[in-house]
């Protein structure tokens, strides 16, 4: 049988503009789920179902397909039923869709695939996520009853302590697999059901933690990075002009050439070096006088026509894997450069080219922050690398 993902992402959103594309801990949010549907490798396609052009951009640089829906199923009012019963309509070859929620940026391959085998193996018609909660629930009473409350799911005389309760099953939206012929009747949940039930850590949905801050944390922490394990970084290769600089030369009357940095930058650096990362620089042009007058202590290398070639040679000569070697660019010249590395990012305002092959897109822009922005985020990884190796 065809299984499909679709992933619900409309243009209007009553709570943040556009959130589905909005970076959280740089990557669009409805990137860190379709990457971690992809890498799972159990459906047969995987869309996106869209009505902006905008959200379509982000979903095909992230390897979807998509579908452009209908204004009738892009309204406010509009159900997701309504959404993925119009996909089936244009897509007759699916036989199962496993609707996954852009919010849900926590998600990861392995609970996909578990999923994947409930329906395709053990015969179930649906499959919802679920997360265990222990929170004891009381009755609502409104305002001007007079009424008491009462205990819903517990004995206020014998409160359970958490580790003697088993808690209770909530749905977490993350994800909802259906069969067609269920959704064809009108229903997303249905037949031989069986709930997936999430980690607690991974149960993280947007819509409910409007703090984007700590949405950020969170992702940060328990998100999926990719198939291979994060390692501790130990060189970041930083392009100059555009990203330390914000790429702009002021040429005196003496045909003399300034440019300007942020101080946060060179913070960032030290900072690196101080956790024992090397920083190198790299540039397309010949600005070793520029370099100098800086005096930032970095290896660099100037009028670099081939800059794969010589993070190739930093790379081998340093002795290091991919994974522990950072970029961060600007260019289509740094594109391969950024394909390249175990981890990769550029500043808000680099070209449309880099910003697809980047693993992170900084708020910042090229000479205003973004290589301090860029420093923070390698830290905040090696947490999380230094948080596994304890476990």
């Amino acid at each position: 049988p065809h299984l499909a993902a679709l992933v619900l992402a409309r243009g209007g959103s009553k709570g943040i503009p556009l959130k589905n594309i909005k970076l959280l801990a740089g990557v669009p949010l409805i990137g860190w789920v379709l990457r971690a549907a992809i890498d799972a490798g159990v459906f047969h396609s995987i869309w996106v179902s869209t009505d902006h052009d905008e959200i379509e951009k982000v979903a095909k640089q992230f390897g979807a397909q998509v579908h452009r829906r209908s204004p009738e199923v892009s309204q406010d009012s509009s159900t997701s039923l309504e959404a993925i019963t119009e996909f089936l309509n244009h897509h007759h070859e699916v036989d199962i869709v496993g609707n996954i929620q852009a919010t849900s940026p926590c998600l990861h391959p392995s609970d996909l695939i578990k999923v994947a085998d409930l329906i395709q193996k053990e015969g179930f018609d649906s499959v919802f996520s679920v997360v265990r909660r222990h929170q004891f629930r009381w009755s609502e009473v409104k305002k001007g009853e007079n009424k008491m409350t009462e205990p819903q799911n517990l004995n206020p005389a014998k409160r359970y302590r958490r580790q003697d309760w088993p808690g209770e099953l909530y749905e977490n939206g993350s994800f909802y697999f259906a069969k067609r012929h269920l959704i064809e009747k009108g229903y997303l949940q249905g037949g031989k059901m069986a709930y997936y039930e999430m980690r607690a850590e991974h149960s993280v949905d947007i819509d409910i933690d409007i703090d984007w801050p700590i949405a950020e944390q969170r992702v940060l922490s328990f998100g999926y990075f990719g198939k291979e394990p994060l390692k501790e970084v130990k060189l970041l290769v930083c392009s100059i002009d555009g990203c330390l600089t914000n790429g702009r030369i002021y040429v005196t009357e003496d045909h003399k050439e300034m440019v300007s940095y942020d101080y946060r930058d060179i913070v960032g650096i030290d900072l690196l070096k101080k956790r024992g990362i090397q920083v190198r620089l790299i540039s397309d042009r010949d600005c070793s006088k520029t370099l100098s007058a800086m005096q930032l202590g970095c290896v660099a290398k100037a009028s670099v026509t081939n800059k794969l070639q010589v993070l190739k040679d930093w790379q081998e000569d340093m002795g290091l894997s991919w994974k522990e070697v950072a970029y961060l660019g600007n260019e289509e010249s740094d594109v391969e450069c950024l394909k390249q590395a175990g981890m990769s990012g550029v500043p808000a305002d680099a070209c449309a080219a880099a910003q697809k092959a980047a693993g992170y897109i900084c708020k910042s822009r090229g000479g205003c922050g973004a290589v301090r922005e860029f420093a923070e985020h390698i830290f905040l990884l090696l947490e999380k690398v230094n948080s596994a190796r304890k476990q």
